[in-house]
This record gives C-alpha cells, sequence and structure tokens, in this order.
C-alpha cells in the first residue's frame, strides 16, 4: 500500500484496502479509543467454500464465500451477488460496507456480505438453482445463516427467484422454524416477501438526492438550483438499481440525458424513456439501435458526459484516476459500492464535486429489507391492522365537516383524503424518513466538525460513532 518513501499510494489499493484507507480517514474525528477502533474495523468471520456442481456430463468445483464482518449487531446482514469477479477481498470490502452502512442508517444488523464465483447469464437456470441450494445447505451446516445469525438478500447478479431457492431450501433443513422465512430478505412477496423491496434501493438513491438537492447554501455552491426538477442526470448500469433510480428520478421533474451499460450508451440531451429503454434492452439484450437516443460504443465514456447528476449504478472501481479529469458531473450518488477509487475521489473533491457515499445513499435495499425482516418475525402483513380503521376515521370526519360548513366535499378528493395506509405506502414512508433522517446526521456532522470536507468521511465517522456506542452499550470497552 505505501510507497518507498512510506506515503501510502492510493493507485495500488485494493477494494478491501480502500474501505480500510477511508475509515482511517474519519476515525480522528471519532474520539474513540484505537483498541476499539480496530476491533469495529476488523473482519471477523470468513468462510471460503469450493463445493462441486454437475455442469451436464461435466462436474465442476463452484468457488463461494460468505464473510461476517462485525457482530456488534445480530443477526449480520448483506447480499449475496453471482459474478465471476468475486474474490476474498471483494466480499471483505462488501461486508465492511454493509456495517458501516446499517449503523449510518440506524437498522440494528451487523455487516455481512456473500458471493459466488459464477456468471448468471451464462449458466442455465437449473444449474444457477443446485448452486444456490447447495451453498444455502453450505451455510446451514457451518451455522453461517438463520433469522437471528446471518440474513442474506439479493446482489448483483441475484434477485427474487435466487432468495426464494434459498429460504426453500433452508426450511426444508430446518422444518418447523416458525421464524424461518426471516433467514433471507428480498424474497417473492407470495413467500413472505415486503412489498417495495425490488425498488427500495433506487427509491432510495432518489429519496436521498432529493434531501441533498434541498439545501439552497449547499446548492448554490455548485451553481445548481435547489430540487431534482429540471436537473440533468446520467446513469451507469441498467439492473435493478439504476433502473428504478431512473424511472423514479423522472418522476420528481430530473431529465435522465445518459444511460451507459456494458454494451454501449444511449444519449439524447432531451432526455431518454428510461421504462421504454429499459422494456428495448430485455427484448433486444442489448441498448444498441434504441431509437430514443444517439449510440455510444464506449460506455465508459458516457460518464464524462456534461451533467448536473452523475450516479455510477453498476460495479465497484469505474471511475479511477485516469477518467476522475474528465468527469464534468457536479454531484456524483454511488448507487454502487465502491463506484470511484481513492486516487479518483481525492481529484473530484479537489475540483469542488459533491460525492453522495455509497453507505449512505445506497442503503435504501438493507432499509426495506430490515423491513421484511421485522414481518417475518411478526407475522403479520404491515397495514393489515389499522388501514381500515384509519379510512373509517378519515371518513367520519370528513362527514363532520360537511355537517358544520354545510358543504359537500368533492367525490374526486375523498378517495385520496380517506384512503388508509397500505403496506406498500408504509414502507415508502419509512424508507424515506430513514433516509432524509440519515443524511441530516451526516451533513450535521460535516458543519459542526470544520475541517470534514467532504461527505464521506462524515458519514464514516456518524457510522462508527454509532458502532462505538453499540460497543459500550455491551461493557465492553470502558
Amino acid at each position: 500500500m505505501a510507497d518507498k518513501n512510506g506515503k501510502l499510494n492510493l493507485k495500488n489499493l485494493t477494494f478491501s484496502d480502500s474501505v480500510s484507507y477511508y475509515f482511517d480517514k474519519a476515525a480522528p474525528f471519532t474520539d474513540s479509543p484505537q483498541g476499539l477502533l480496530d476491533q469495529i474495523k476488523a473482519c471477523n468471520s470468513i468462510y471460503k467454500m469450493n463445493f462441486p456442481v454437475k455442469y451436464g456430463n461435466q462436474v465442476k468445483v463452484i468457488e463461494a464465500y460468505r464473510v461476517q464482518h462485525s457482530h456488534h449487531r445480530l443477526p449480520t446482514k448483506g447480499g449475496i451477488r453471482y459474478s465471476l469477479h468475486v474474490d476474498q477481498d471483494e466480499v471483505m470490502a462488501l461486508a465492511a460496507l454493509m456495517t458501516y452502512k446499517c449503523a449510518l442508517v440506524d437498522v440494528p444488523f451487523g455487516g455481512a456480505k456473500g458471493g459466488i464465483k459464477i456468471s448468471p447469464r451464462n449458466t442455465s437456470p437449473e444449474i444457477l438453482e443446485n448452486i444456490t441450494r447447495r451453498y444455502t445447505s453450505e451455510l446451514v451446516k457451518k451455522n453461517f445463516i438463520g433469522p437471528g445469525i446471518d440474513v442474506p438478500a439479493p446482489d448483483y447478479g441475484t434477485g427474487e427467484r435466487e432468495m426464494a431457492w434459498i429460504v426453500d431450501t433452508y426450511m426444508t433443513l430446518r422444518p418447523g422454524e416458525i421464524d424461518g422465512y426471516a433467514c433471507v430478505t428480498g424474497k417473492p412477496v407470495s413467500q413472505n416477501g415486503i412489498k417495495g423491496r425490488t425498488e427500495a434501493t433506487g427509491r432510495g438513491v432518489v429519496y436521498s438526492l432529493n434531501e441533498v438537492c434541498s439545501y439552497k447554501d449547499d446548492m448554490q455552491q455548485l451553481g445548481l438550483e435547489v430540487g431534482l426538477d429540471g436537473k440533468r442526470v446520467i446513469i451507469q448500469g441498467l439492473g435493478n438499481v439504476g433502473y428504478h433510480t431512473g424511472r423514479i428520478i423522472q418522476e420528481y421533474g430530473a431529465v435522465v440525458i445518459a444511460v451507459a451499460e456494458s454494451d454501449g450508451a444511449i444519449y439524447n440531451e432531451k432526455g431518454i424513456d428510461v421504462e421504454a429503454l429499459h422494456k428495448y434492452r430485455i427484448e433486444k439484450k442489448s441498448v444498441k439501435g434504441f431509437p430514443g437516443g444517439k449510440y455510444i460504443a464506449d460506455s465508459i465514456s458516457a460518464l464524462e458526459l456534461e451533467c448536473d447528476i452523475l450516479i455510477p449504478a453498476a460495479l465497484e472501481r469505474q471511475i479511477t484516476e485516469v477518467n476522475a479529469p474528465r468527469i464534468k458531473a457536479k454531484i456524483i450518488a454511488e448507487a454502487a459500492n465502491g463506484p470511484i477509487t481513492p486516487g479518483a475521489e481525492k481529484i473530484l473533491l479537489k475540483k469542488g464535486t459533491m460525492i453522495i457515499p455509497d453507505i449512505y445513499i445506497n442503503a435504501g435495499g438493507v432499509t426495506v429489507s430490515y423491513f421484511e425482516w421485522l414481518k417475518n418475525l411478526s407475522h403479520v402483513r404491515f397495514g393489515r391492522m389499522q388501514k381500515r380503521y384509519e379510512e373509517k376515521h378519515q371518513s367520519n370526519f370528513i362527514k363532520l365537516v360537511e355537517d358544520l360548513t354545510g358543504k359537500s366535499v368533492p367525490k374526486s378528493r375523498i378517495d385520496s383524503l380517506i384512503h388508509g395506509a397500505d403496506e406498500i405506502d408504509l414502507v415508502n414512508s419509512g424508507l424515506e424518513d430513514t433516509m432524509i433522517n440519515a443524511y441530516r446526521d451526516i451533513r450535521e456532522f460535516k458543519k459542526r466538525k470544520r475541517n470534514v470536507t467532504d461527505l464521506r468521511t462524515a458519514a464514516f465517522a456518524v457510522s462508527i460513532n454509532k458502532i462505538r456506542d453499540s460497543y459500550y452499550t455491551m461493557g465492553i470497552f470502558p
């Protein structure tokens, strides 16, 4: 990590080293003893496994991981990704980010992460199912999964289908466990999932950006107006997070001028219909040829186009010291985990770019996963107990107003006024409240500590302080 003069060489940092670098940068602002900082930073448990799976007439050995970074809160929580890029360093880094992310948004989990080194695109559904079920059984054997132990979720390359396979395997191996459905989140709603989980990360990104852009002083420093309306946005990645971010941010009046994918990018200064592009990509397996914009073969160059907000929603390390000097965005929202390298961040901050860190802005997924976990433990759908009561209460109130004023409320208004909260209403309300409060904590800390000049350092410091307080409560550290 260090060069021959003993200085930290940011170019050679691994993903895990990068997370540690951000931690170390924030630690001095927390007034925490070094021993406690060492414990918070340490990765507690690493489980690397290799198991055989039949591929047609062949047998292949699959490499997989589950890392539990912190046990200061239980269960641990973190997604499972399927990618050929999966290795121990990446999973350790992602698990650490989950620890800090959960603490930052007040979700009472320790951080964890899992990964299987396969290509989901080039693997048949039958073989994917076999791999997923075998991976789950390995986790059960080692006590690395369970409602009060470790609760996985979807990540890159996985979704509701894989989570359904996991919960089915778990319930088969642990029959009669009353809270068994809480062993994993991101499940289909029909299998005790929760409404709003699929789009939660993307929706959280938009709620966060809406809050960030609501501060007049901050926007004036960037030369921008308050609010999302009219903001020009570029999104990298049209997977689950990028698609829902783009779709929802358009509802706030933002203009998505470019979308970059692995096979190229689409650019249209007047705006791209994200929903139409998403459907086109599913049908054609590519964004090339989409009639709603200009095709750019070099997708990474699309990140360098002039815009107000750049949203990397693909993989880590997409903005490096090579392309950072050419990035023109005034705000970068890290919808993906670790899309900016430390060296690139240094360049961007020097240019005055506002970077909204991943441990905050993409925490919508784990927040709604927490709601799903609570739903599974309580065995009742959110809204079931109070929806009709609320509607009757509102209806009686409207009738009272009509009786007192002698005027009738227009029928077109009544339905919206008496609507009781459904599960999706409560989930979205809880998510918005979480993202707003977390950003206010970060912004307030940054304002209070004058030597903290960027949001990432502030976010890490706030997170470390919350984890520190958990350890103090345990009585482990005096």
